[in-house]
C-alpha cells in the first residue's frame, strides 16, 4: 500500500465513481470527526453514519420500562451516563429521579454487584444496552450471580448485534458502496463475520483501527476493493475467529431474537435475549420488542439508518444540541448527531 501522504494525496484528488462509505461503529463515527477525516477526502468520497451507537438505537418503550422500574419502592436502575438524559415517550431517567425515582449511574458494570450486596433486601435492575462488545460482561455477571447466589438483580436487556441491521440498511435502499466494520465487534466476532457479509451483499468491508492514520488507510483500501471483498486492517487486535471464549459464554446464557431499533422497527434475529434457563435474571425484556416514537420532527432513525445526514435534520444544532438534545443521537456521545455539532461538520 502507498505510504500515508501519496493515500492522503490520491483521497483529496479522487475523481472516479462516486462513492458512499458507511461506519457502522460510534467510536469510528466519533473518531472521523475529531480527526476532520471528511474534508481530507475528494467531494465524490462521502462518508455516512450508521447504526453504530448502542445508546442511539435504543427504543423509547426501554426507556419508559426504565423510568417505571425507577418509580417502583425498593428498586434501583442501574445504568451508563449516557442513557440517563435519553427521552422515552414522555421522560428521562434524569426525569424520573427529580419525580423521586431512584437511579444509580456507575462507571463500570460490575459496580452492580457490589451495590446488591451492600442491600440484599433491595432490586436493583441493570440497564443491559449493547452490541457483541458488550453482551459478554453481562454474561459474565450473570455467571457472577449464579457463583455467589445474589438474588437482588436484574437485568432490562437491549442487546444487538450488528449483522441484522447492516442487512436492513441495504434493504432501506440506503445509498452505500462500501464498509468500515465496526472495530470493537471485530475483537469479538472476528474478521470471519465480515468476510462473510462482504460476500453476501457484494460490498467490500474493512475491518479499522480508531486512529486518524488507520482510518484514512481503511478508506483508501475502500475505494480499490470491489465487491464483496473484505480486508482485515487491525489485525493487531482483531483476529479472523474472534475472541471465541467470549461467544461461548455469551451463548450459554443468551440466545438470538427479534428486536427493535429506534427508527428502524423490528428486525428478525438482531438481538440477544436470555435463554429460557436464565430468566430468573430478566426484568421483562420481552415485553419491548416494539418502538414508539416521542418526537415525530427528529430524524435519528433516518439518520441512524444513513438516509439523512445530521445537518438534514430540521431540528439540529437549532432547537436540538448537546445542551437541550431532542434525539438519541445528539445525546449520546458516540452519537452522529453529536459529533457532528461539536466538530462543526457541515
Amino acid at each position: 500500500m502507498a505510504d500515508l501522504n501519496e493515500i492522503k494525496k490520491q483521497l483529496k484528488e479522487y475523481d472516479g465513481e462516486p462513492l458512499t462509505i458507511m461506519e457502522v461503529c460510534g467510536t469510528h463515527t466519533a473518531a472521523i470527526s475529531e480527526n476532520g477525516i471528511a474534508g481530507m477526502l475528494s467531494p465524490k468520497i462521502r462518508l455516512i453514519s450508521g447504526p453504530g451507537c448502542p445508546v442511539c438505537v435504543t427504543v423509547a418503550s426501554y426507556i419508559d420500562r426504565l423510568v417505571e422500574l425507577s418509580l417502583t419502592p425498593d428498586t434501583t436502575v442501574v445504568t451508563f451516563g449516557d442513557m440517563m438524559r435519553v427521552r422515552g415517550s414522555e421522560r428521562s431517567l434524569r426525569d424520573a429521579t427529580a419525580m423521586g425515582g431512584s437511579v444509580k449511574m456507575i462507571y463500570s458494570p460490575f459496580e452492580i454487584l457490589k451495590l446488591a450486596e451492600d442491600q440484599p433486601e433491595h432490586m436493583f435492575i441493570f440497564a443491559a444496552v449493547g452490541f457483541e462488545t458488550t453482551t459478554p460482561v453481562y454474561a459474565l455477571i450473570i455467571e457472577q450471580l449464579i457463583k455467589s447466589g445474589i438474588k437482588n438483580i436484574r437485568l432490562l436487556t437491549a442487546l444487538k448485534t450488528m449483522p441484522g441491521a447492516i442487512r436492513e440498511v441495504v434493504k432501506l435502499g440506503t445509498e452505500v458502496t462500501g464498509f468500515l466494520a465496526p472495530g470493537h465487534v471485530s475483537v469479538i466476532t472476528g474478521h470471519r463475520l465480515f468476510e462473510k457479509m462482504a460476500e453476501e451483499l457484494g460490498m467490500p468491508f474493512v475491518t479499522a483501527g480508531f486512529e486518524g492514520e488507520e482510518l484514512l488507510m481503511a478508506i483508501y483500501a475502500l475505494i480499490k476493493l470491489k465487491g464483496g471483498k473484505s480486508l482485515n486492517m487491525y489485525p493487531s487486535v482483531v483476529s479472523y475467529d474472534g475472541n471465541t471464549k467470549a461467544q461461548e459464554t455469551v451463548n450459554k446464557y443468551f440466545e438470538p431474537c427479534d428486536a427493535a431499533w429506534r427508527g428502524m422497527g423490528i428486525i428478525p434475529g438482531s438481538g440477544m435475549k436470555l435463554r429460557e434457563e436464565y430468566m430468573e435474571f430478566d426484568a421483562g425484556s420481552a415485553e419491548l420488542v416494539y418502538d414508539k416514537l416521542y418526537n415525530n420532527a427528529c430524524s435519528c432513525g433516518q439518520i441512524i439508518s444513513g438516509l439523512k445526514s445530521p445537518n438534514e435534520c430540521p431540528m439540529f444544532g437549532k432547537v436540538c444540541t448537546p445542551d437541550a438534545p431532542q434525539g438519541a443521537c445528539m445525546v449520546s456521545m458516540e452519537g452522529s448527531c453529536f459529533h457532528y455539532y461539536i466538530n462543526k461538520r457541515r
